[in-house]
């Protein structure tokens, strides 16, 4: 630790003080509560990657309608359980405009950010088919919607899905899902954290094999059109974000404000459920929570069990973002590329310094510069990363947090502030002068 800029004893304190058993498997939320006690203690700023926080102010657009809403009063009234209907239909037009997926603006559900929306989501999908008990993760993912999964008391199944790209995924999925306990699929496009993306051919795999065996998928997109190799920023107009919607109709879709609008204080997201799973009856769904088609149930006994619906306020806010993309006088995917920016430099240093990538190929192409990259150094494994960088004022978490096999770390970009790189780069020099053999 020779000039590491933290003193090693209060950190340790302060991991003493938070009882964490293993600094390195530490969750995301625990490494936030411990770098801010460090901070505090110390005076000394981190490079803060281990929490996908906007970096960006929110949008304009959504701030003003917002005000406007309030000052119209509606604070004091509940809004609509399933989202207030210009929402509803600015959703269904923004789906069509940059998925290029007929929705109705029924199955397009407000929800108090996307992590409301997978909690509803699993619990109804856990209530489908007595017979089927196992969400089926497609790793690397977020890690807390295992979280949720523990919660809820309900199972999971896992993979890695690194070594099964394009065709080689459907030997991988057929094998699990022909076991017939699988009743959805969840993983995020592009994803958190290898920032991989799956194309129509991986796409289409995963909705013909739902259809066949009646499997829902929903698919997480936090990061919806930050794939920056595509220009996918015009509505109406191809390249599209690619969707599983496109190959089957069993299928929830996940949109949040929190990256692409940078509007994640007001927690205010979307849930699209296609037209038909959204009036689907589920015997099984029916008899557990007394309610009818799945979508009513997903409203009228989740959500409203839940929270009774999602900030009034902020439902304007989000529809008037979708409104201004859908009509062509808010290029929201421009506002956000300069995480890939940012990711682009940082990875560099990283890569100077001693560092290597761990997911570096989409498929045959280098990856994609976005909003989190995955770095290993030799002869550490990600849980040893996590704890000795601490001590160098980087923050981050384990790849293993994420359900991926490989070694190394998550690297957020968003929270790094471009005054940084260079206090980034001396702590990075100086690990590894340490740490080099």
């Amino acid at each position: 630790m020779n000039n590491s800029p933290l003193n090693k004893a209060v950190v340790d304190s302060k991991i003493e003080q938070l009882r964490i058993p293993n600094v390195g498997k530490a969750s995301i939320r625990e490494i936030v509560a411990l770098v801010n006690l460090v901070e505090e203690e110390t005076g000394v700023k981190y490079i803060r990657m281990e929490m996908g926080v906007p970096g960006l102010p929110p949008s304009q657009i959504g701030v003003n309608a917002e005000i406007e809403a309030l000052k119209r009063g509606v604070a004091a009234i509940y809004p609509m359980m399933d989202g207030i209907k210009p929402l509803k239909e600015e959703a269904s037009k923004f789906i069509k405009n940059f998925l290029d997926i007929d929705l109705k603006a029924q199955g397009c559900i407000a929800t108090v950010g996307s992590m409301q929306g997978t909690f509803a989501a699993f619990m109804a999908a856990g209530n489908v088919n007595k017979k089927k008990d196992t969400t089926l993760f497609i790793d690397p993912g977020f890690p807390v919607q295992k979280q949720q999964m523990m919660v809820l008391g309900m199972k999971h199944e896992t993979f890695d899905v690194f070594n099964f790209r394009g065709e080689k995924l459907r030997a991988k999925l057929e094998g699990i899902l022909s076991k017939g306990n699988i009743n959805s699929i969840i993983y995020s496009n592009p994803n958190n954290p290898a920032w991989i993306c799956f194309n129509d051919e991986e796409l289409k795999i995963i909705g013909e094999l739902a259809n066949k065996y009646d499997v829902i998928v929903m698919e997480d997109l936090a990061y919806f059109g930050m794939d920056f190799r595509n220009d996918l920023s015009k509505p109406g107009e191809a390249p599209f974000q690619p969707s599983v919607a496109k190959y089957t109709d069993n299928y929830i879709l996940f949109i949040s404000s929190s990256k692409i609008f940078s509007y994640a204080g007001q927690r205010c997201g979307l849930m699209a459920i296609s037209d038909q799973l959204f009036n689907r009856d589920y015997p099984d769904l029916q008899e557990r929570f007394k309610g009818t088609s799945f979508g009513d149930t997903v409203t009228l006994r989740l959500l409203y069990s839940i929270s009774s619906g999602t900030s009034h306020s902020a439902q304007w806010a989000l529809t008037a973002m979708f409104k201004a993309a859908n009509e062509g006088t808010f290029n929201f995917v421009e506002d956000i590329k300069e995480y890939g920016e940012k990711a682009k430099i940082m990875k560099s240093l990283f890569l100077e310094n001693g560092f290597d990538l761990v997911y570096k190929n989409d498929m045959e192409v280098p990856i994609a510069d976005g909003f989190y990259f995955t770095i290993s150094y030799p002869k550490m494994t990600g849980n040893q990363l996590v704890e000795n960088l601490l001590y160098y004022g980087i923050s981050a978490i384990a790849l293993d947090n994420t359900g991926s096999d490989e070694e190394g770390i998550r690297a957020c970009v968003s929270f790094v502030k471009r005054e940084q790189f260079g206090e980034l780069e001396e702590r990075l020099r100086l690990f590894h002068a340490n740490f080099s053999e």
